[in-house]
């Protein structure tokens, strides 16, 4: 017998689906249920290595953390990690099969891809008591319906009950729980059982009165009033928002062990990928992380970081038309802090030979670190670990790139040349004592008497704010509705709103 399951949809996309999906699950997950998650096709760049070595979108591995289970290909069978604004890479079932267009994607590839998945949720239905799903955007994109696979497509094949999230901070929140209901078929409004009302400030019982009418309005409750919680958006889907210049990693807030705070200032390439690398930096107490896109916004860093991208050449042109590359070059030159990781290293070194990603050949880097980059098609996807800075570290690596490394030190599989360093490995950060001593080495040439805290835990701050996700829904949503639909699907006889969608 198939365990239970849901679907969480959203009205837009950042509604907070991945964070509810997160919640719920580490709710059941401590009321003794054996859960996973599951998001049949997910777009990011922010991705992550499971241990069979299946790429797959970083959101769904941290649901898993919440679920307190390994994640797997299961969990995210259909990834697209973007290359442009026309295309995207597609990755099936943890591993790179082709780049496509959107249009070429939406014109058969997706539908063709429903079995799969279905599949995939079945075995997960097959193993867990609960599965608890994510949808994608808003499930009301009517042009989009025909070749769905993440929204009400899945829910229909697998006669999964959906919980639409809505998010009240953006206004206009039941104007848009209203509309998604109203723009689905009925036999999908079927499945649409009620609302969950997400980043609420404020009194709740001032938004009872327009919960009661959307209830009237749409036959449909609402099972819950999420309080708006700073903090709680870990592990994103996507870095368009905190690729703006200025914008500030949520950190935890304490004072310094040491008599300094230290600067750390994170290049917003395009197409930024895994930027959750510098969560960890963020977790530090003393440690302020920020996003820029000037040369001037260097200037008073103690360490700057070049991170992932999906776009390598691209970046490279990136930084040299803002004037980042001269300034980097002026960092290195000088002996002052800069770690590049992935894409980041890769534009570090001499040169790149990319006929895979950019298809532009012979591409000059910065020439910083003696390291030449070729492209290859195979994806490298592996979970490394070793020593660094006296220290055991661990990572994941997701790269095309294949690093000649010619001459200074080994750091990481990649090298360090005085205050630069390159490395392929992602994650490596969350590693606390090497963290702990790379950050000590950097306060000393920044000459900041900055101290690491000595106890400070990656691991389980990040326990400690899925527990709060978990908390938010024990607190804020009616429960015991939840694990009904979870177990019995959505309630018989719910009313169809008109128009539906269009023919």
């Amino acid at each position: 017998m198939n365990g239970g399951g849901l679907l969480v949809a959203g009205t837009t996309s950042d509604a907070g689906k991945s964070v509810v999906t997160a919640g719920i699950c580490r709710w059941l997950v401590r009321q003794g249920v054996k859960v996973a998650p599951f998001k049949a096709q997910n777009m990011s760049l922010n991705s992550f290595v499971t241990r069979e070595g299946a790429e797959i979108g970083r959101a769904q591995a941290m649901q898993a953390q919440a679920c307190r289970v390994e994640p797997t290909a299961l969990m995210n069978p259909v990834l697209l990690k973007p290359g442009g604004e026309r295309s995207s890479q597609v990755v099936l079932m943890g591993r790179p099969v082709g780049e496509m267009s959107a249009r070429g994607y939406h014109g058969g590839r997706q539908e063709r891809l429903l079995g799969t998945v279905l599949d995939c949720l079945e075995r997960l239905r097959g193993t867990y008591d609960a599965v608890i799903c994510e949808g994608a955007g808003s499930p009301a994109e009517i042009n989009l319906r025909r070749t769905d696979i993440v929204n009400m497509g899945i829910a229909r094949n697998a006669g999964l009950p959906v919980l639409v999230v809505g998010d009240i901070d953006r206004g206009g929140v039941f104007a848009s729980l209203f509309g998604t209901v109203a723009l689905l078929s009925p036999e999908d409004q079927a499945l649409v059982a009620g609302f969950l009302v997400n980043k609420f400030r404020g009194d709740v019982s001032l938004l009872e009165p327009g919960l009661d009418m959307l209830h009237g309005l749409t036959g449909r409750r609402t099972y819950g009033v999420l309080p708006f919680r700073h903090g709680l958006g870990i592990d994103e889907e996507d870095g368009l928002r905190v690729s703006l210049r200025g914008t500030v990693r949520e950190s935890v807030v304490a004072a310094p062990a040491g008599e300094d705070v230290l600067r750390v200032a994170v290049c917003a390439v395009p197409l930024m990928s895994n930027f959750t690398d510098v969560d960890a930096l963020a977790a530090e107490p003393g440690v302020v992380v920020r996003f820029v896109d000037r040369p001037e916004e260097l200037a008073d860093a103690d360490l700057v970081v070049v991170p992932g991208t999906r776009g390598t050449v691209r970046a490279l042109e990136w930084l040299r038309e803002r004037g980042l590359a001269d300034a980097l070059r002026r960092r290195a030159a000088e002996g002052r802090p800069v770690l590049g990781i992935c894409g980041g290293f890769q534009v570090l070194g001499e040169h790149i030979e990319d006929d895979v990603e950019s298809r532009r050949g012979r591409v000059d880097g910065l020439g910083v670190l003696p390291v030449r980059v070729r492209f290859a098609r195979e994806k490298t996807l592996t979970r490394p670990s070793g020593e660094a800075l006296g220290e055991p570290v661990e990572g994941y690596e997701i790269h095309h790139g294949v690093a000649e490394v010619l001459g200074g030190e080994p750091f990481l599989d990649g090298c360090r040349v005085g205050q630069t360093w390159g490395t392929h490995w992602h994650g490596s950060l969350e590693s606390d004592a090497f963290r702990r001593a790379f950050l000590r080495e950097v306060a000393r040439a920044a000459g900041r008497r900055f101290v690491p805290a000595p106890d400070t835990s990656f691991a389980a701050l990040r326990e400690e704010q899925l527990d709060r996700l978990g908390d938010l829904i024990e607190q804020h949503a009616d429960t015991d509705a939840l694990w009904r639909l979870i177990e019995s699907g959505a309630p018989t006889g719910l009313p169809f709103i008109p128009p539906g969608a269009p023919a």
